[in-house]
């Protein structure tokens, strides 16, 4: 008897528990059950025995995105650029402000819907090509070149080194896994001769004509002996001089001797210019 006293009494307690209980869309407040808010609104008076709950909009820069029991909206989150983030989608009275990374970023931190913090796409260096291109979610991948290829690090793939010869060039300086290979025009060896001997040539016919005019103007002033050069004096009232002639034979002598250096460095240029050559042909 006593057993059955107990069962009923907790069966009675459950009933009574579960009859009082309000229903899903509403909340207990004062022994009342009143109906919730609707998304997008708050309370602003509950209800009471005579009056149902008294629901206003959410403010402007608040919202409300679920039924609700709450005398106040949340405040609209903001996307602050400094974090990395835009405007995806505008605030409303239901629904907060949805967020996403910058152009060139990527979200490292979510909450529901809606970026909290981005941060930029890491970059390629140079060497390295862009092996998987950063997105709203994901980093960007690196990859590093291979010998014989470059990439200064924006591109997507690493090209082969640029061949001079096919252009018709000169490597100049060779490529690196940062930086292709620069090439340049290759001046002919005849070219470099014919102006070396040129030059050489013209210096020569300067000194020969130099040396026909000054023997012609001697001749004029043979007779006139008071046009003389002094070198070093000897004594101290005594001078030893020398005719014009000789000065300038001097002078001649120095074109010569500098002609005869032109063409000595001449050929030791060709020598070296057909050597280094050679060499490039045979390592091609």
């Amino acid at each position: 008897m006593i057993n059955l006293g107990i069962m009923l009494f907790i069966g009675t307690l459950n009933f009574k528990l579960c009859f009082s209980a309000c229903a899903r869309a509403e909340y207990e407040i004062h022994g009342e059950c009143c109906p919730m808010c609707a998304p997008g609104n708050h309370v602003y008076w509950h209800c009471t025995v005579d009056t149902s709950t008294t629901c206003v909009p959410c403010p402007a820069s608040t919202y409300m995105d679920e039924p609700n029991k709450s005398d106040k909206c949340f405040p609209c989150s903001v996307c602050d650029a400094r974090l990395g983030l835009r405007i995806k989608k505008t605030c409303t009275r239901s629904a907060d402000t949805i967020c996403e990374p910058l152009e060139g970023f990527y979200c490292t931190e979510r909450k529901k819907n809606s970026c909290r913090f981005a941060v930029k796409h890491s970059e390629c260096y140079p060497g390295q090509y862009v092996k998987q291109t950063g997105t709203v979610c994901t980093d960007t991948v690196c990859g590093n070149c291979i010998e014989g290829t470059y990439s200064y690090g924006s591109f997507t793939a690493c090209r082969p080194h640029s061949n001079c010869e096919i252009r018709g060039l000169k490597e100049i300086k060779p490529g690196t896994m940062s930086s292709d290979v620069e090439c340049g025009k290759s001046v002919p060896i005849p070219i470099i001769v014919g102006v070396i001997v040129g030059v050489s040539v013209g210096v020569l016919l300067t000194a020969v004509g130099i040396k026909i005019y000054h023997k012609f103007k001697q001749k004029r002033q043979a007779s006139d002996r008071s046009i003389t050069f002094c070198s070093v004096p000897i004594p101290e009232t005594d001078f030893q001089c020398e005719p014009v002639s000789k000065k300038f034979n001097c002078v001649h002598d120095n074109i010569i001797f500098v002609c005869i250096l032109i063409i000595i460095s001449s050929i030791t240029i060709i020598k070296h210019l057909r050597k280094q050559r050679f060499s490039a042909l045979k390592g091609s």
